[in-house]
């Protein structure tokens, strides 16, 4: 029988529903009961893997915690589906009562056995056998005692408590939370409220029941579900049931919210530092800011405190790192004890890296980085990658950006500091102090464009030339075009000028005539291309392939420009796009002369929901006159007839595997410029396949493979190896090709289970630009519940191997 009561004296409302059932207990026989196998609530079930990272992205997020390998606590045999998911409604909620047999003839207490089944809004308690007292409100639940509210689990020898307060006592208990994976078994059990109980002579794992890989044992649990944190004292951790550590007091999150505690510990060995020990311990200090304190233990150095502050605000937001080692024993000479000169034993070491963005209203906002390291040994001496030990530079700067419907701009500063030992302050980059930028695109038109590319800066270095310079780029163009042709006519003026300061040719070798030299030219250009289409099939699919013939005709007249100083202007690297640029130098100290014509053509494969499958491209810039316009002054011009041939392709026929390649020939030197071919192929559904090979002549020749294969479940192995085949002809004079030489290699081993991941993993890496090197071992071991962050080899291996998740 099942009675729903209105809101009588909350002291009587059990009292109440029993008494009305007891009046047709007859009926209640046929009240059924729970199914042996309930359905399993959402947060316990396995979860599915994160869906694969796209081919080709440069970052994969982390995968999160999975619980997917555990098996299922045999207390979800009774959970019960359909109850509400909070407590709010509790106070108010009516009783239902179900029971075979009820007995009243106490009129103080009831007696329900067969069946009994009580439920006031998320609690819902079942039983062979229940007294209630309706005087104290006091009752007493045995046999087969399961408990569930909207947080908990609960199987009991017996039960026994009042409804008025809600308290309750459980003996010999097994819990199961059901906001996270958290279970164990206690003596005793207090339910003091909705939000609060507490466990004696308790465990507490994320482990299967019957395979506790790890658990904490205590005296006592207590658990609070209104901060989602748990408090164990005087407990010990067990692994694999052999007890590894003791705490007198220890918190840990019951829920997935953010809790201060220690997170996951890394073990390492590295050539330049000797075995290290690295502890994180995360702060969550507020709602919108929080900080992680890492305390690193060096065998060879000491001990070094890395902290992490991350603060949101309504203003902006941002993060601080500060890592720093006091009294660093061996600074004064790396591994190979090799003495430096300018660092001595017993000096302080450190690195600062501050990131913070905050908005000034609608169209504004003001950006920061901070970036110093204490000295130039730091990158090699701290570093667990070949990325960060080759840093050569540390950029900072702070600006000030608007943008609008048709404009941006900026005005800011750019600092850069040498963490190189053969980078000389005087070989750095230039600040810029500051800089100033204002772009605008203005629609005139339908077909019409008027838009202005500016920069103000003013470069400082010290011992070196130094100025300011103006830069500006007024431009108008007019679009042509239809569905199947477009023709893009466009004519720009370039107007720089520059004032240099000081004595400014004490360190240069040229000699500047003009302290205010300055240069004007036009730049025009005509880019047109027609667009064919028909449809086709490959392999059974069908596809549209296009055709995509491209002319791009490109004239600038010649200055001469050996008067204009050399601030921030490169050769930028030749590829495709570079056919259809109007200067060939990066900065605006040097614009190219050019009377070219650029023929290509490109050809796609559209699959039927138009993308893009297969792509090829080839084309050539035909130069109709000599380049005379070179980087450093007496140069001779450049005759060519035409600048080296370029194709790439890409291919991705399915979403499991991807190609691209690139190739350069110079029909000047008749020898390959560039080569590169990369292949990317998914195994399984976490694993990855990467294959490069790169070359340019006379600079590098590469091959970089690497791989996360996993070999079942519970087991990924992991590598890479980056291999030098030739280096530079600065190193190489003949350019020919020696023994390898290992850049980087990577090896490791992942194992997952329910409630313990682990992680180890070896790595070697080139240190320096002379050819030193660094070894290293890194050792994670995270067990599941206990930490809040992405693991420390976690992030590393995300940068090491493309496409790892």
């Amino acid at each position: 029988m099942s009675t729903r009561l209105p809101a009588p004296p909350r002291r009587r409302l059990l009292a109440l529903a029993i008494a009305l059932a007891a009046s047709s207990a007859a009926h209640a026989q046929d009240a059924p009961e729970a199914p042996a196998t309930a359905p399993v609530p959402p947060v316990m079930r396995g979860q599915k893997s994160p869906p694969p990272c796209p081919l080709g992205s440069l970052f994969c997020p982390p995968r999160p915690v999975s619980y997917a390998l555990c098996r299922p606590n045999a207390l979800l045999n009774f959970y019960q589906p359909g109850l509400p998911q909070d407590t709010t409604g509790r106070e108010q909620a009516e009783t239902d009562v179900r029971a075979a047999h009820v007995d009243s003839s106490n009129r103080s207490v009831y007696r329900l056995d067969g069946q009994v089944r009580l439920q006031r809004y998320d609690q819902l308690l079942r039983a062979d056998h229940v007294d209630y007292n309706d005087t104290t409100t006091a009752y007493n639940a045995q046999g087969n005692v399961r408990y569930q509210d909207s947080t908990m689990l609960l199987s009991a020898h017996r039960i026994q408590g009042t409804t008025m307060p809600d308290r309750s006592t459980a003996d010999s208990v097994q819990y199961q939370l059901l906001e996270s994976h958290g279970n164990g078994a206690a003596d005793t059990a207090w339910l003091f409220d909705p939000q609060h109980s507490k466990l004696k002579q308790a465990t507490y794992s994320t482990c299967d029941p019957g395979d506790r890989v790890w658990e904490f044992r205590a005296k006592q649990i207590d658990l609070n579900k209104q901060t989602g944190v748990g408090v164990a004292h005087h407990a010990t951790l067990r692994y694999h049931h052999v007890p590894i550590l003791y705490l007198p007091y220890m918190s840990f999150p019951i829920d997935n919210r953010r809790k201060s505690g220690f997170l996951y510990p890394t073990f390492g060995n590295s050539s330049n530092a000797g075995f290290m020990y690295s502890q994180p311990y995360y702060l969550n200090l507020a709602p919108n800011y929080d900080a992680t304190l890492t305390p690193k233990i060096y065998s060879d150095r000491g001990v070094m405190l890395g902290s992490q502050f991350r603060y949101l605000t309504d203003l902006g937001r941002g993060v601080l790192n500060v890592d720093y080692l006091p009294n660093d024993k061996n600074a004064g000479s790396d591994h190979n004890d090799k003495v430096r000169s300018d660092l001595s034993d017993g000096a302080d070491r450190y690195f600062i890296d501050f990131h913070h963005r905050t908005n000034l209203g609608k169209n504004w906002n003001f950006s920061t980085v901070y970036k110093h390291a204490s000295d130039r040994y730091y990158f090699q001496d701290f570093s667990s990658d070949l990325v960060r030990a080759s840093t050569t530079e540390l950029a900072s700067n702070a600006y000030l950006l608007g943008h609008g419907d048709w404009w941006n701009a900026a005005i800011g500063v750019d600092r850069y500091e040498s963490v190189d030992p053969q980078l000389t302050e005087r070989n750095l980059q230039y600040r810029r102090w500051p800089r100033g930028v204002f772009r605008m695109d203005v629609p005139l038109s339908r077909n019409l464009d008027f838009g202005l590319r500016s920069e103000a800066v003013a470069f400082r270095r010290i011992r070196s030339l130094e100025g300011n310079r103006l830069d500006l780029q007024p431009y108008l163009s007019w679009s042509l075009g239809g569905a199947a042709w477009f023709v893009k006519p466009r004519i720009a003026y370039r107007y720089t000028r520059y004032d240099l300061i000081g004595d400014f040719n004490q360190y240069t070798t040229y000699t500047y005539p003009n302290r205010t030299p300055s240069r004007s030219l036009p730049i025009y250009s005509v880019d047109s291309g027609l667009y064919f289409e028909r449809n086709t099939s490959l392999f059974g699919h069908e596809y549209t392939q296009t055709l995509e013939p491209r002319l791009y005709y490109l004239y600038v007249p010649y200055r001469n420009q050996n008067d204009l100083p050399r601030f921030d202007t490169r050769l930028m690297n030749f590829d495709f796009w570079q056919l259809f640029t109007t200067n060939r130098f990066s900065g605006a100290d040097r614009q190219m002369d050019a009377n070219n014509l650029t023929a290509a053509v490109t050809s796609r494969l559209l699959d039927e929901n138009g993308d893009e499958r297969a792509s090829i491209s080839f084309g050539q810039i035909r130069y109709l006159q000599p380049q005379r316009v070179q980087l450093t002054p007496n140069t001779p011009a450049t005759d060519y007839s035409g600048s080296a041939y370029v194709s790439q392709l890409s291919l991705k026929l399915s979403d499991d595997w991807r190609l691209n390649s690139s190739y350069q020939w110079s029909p000047n030197t008749r020898h390959n410029q560039v080569a590169t071919l990369g292949v990317q192929r998914r195994v399984g559904a976490d694993g990855v396949f990467n294959f490069a090979y790169r070359y340019r002549n006379r600079f590098l020749e590469q091959f970089d493979t690497s791989v996360v294969y996993p070999v079942s479940a519970r087991w990924r192995l992991l590598g890479r190896w980056n291999v030098s085949l030739r280096d530079s002809v600065s190193t190489n004079p003949q350019w020919h090709r020696g023994h390898p030489k290992t850049l980087e290699a990577v090896a490791g081993v992942e194992y997952d289970s329910c409630c313990v991941a682990i992680r180890l993993v070896g790595h070697h890496y080139v240190r320096d630009n002379l050819g030193n090197t660094n070894n290293a071992i890194m050792l994670e071991i995270e067990f599941k519940g206990l930490g809040s962050t992405t693991p420390q080899t976690e992030s590393f291996l995300h940068r090491a191997i493309l496409g790892y998740q």
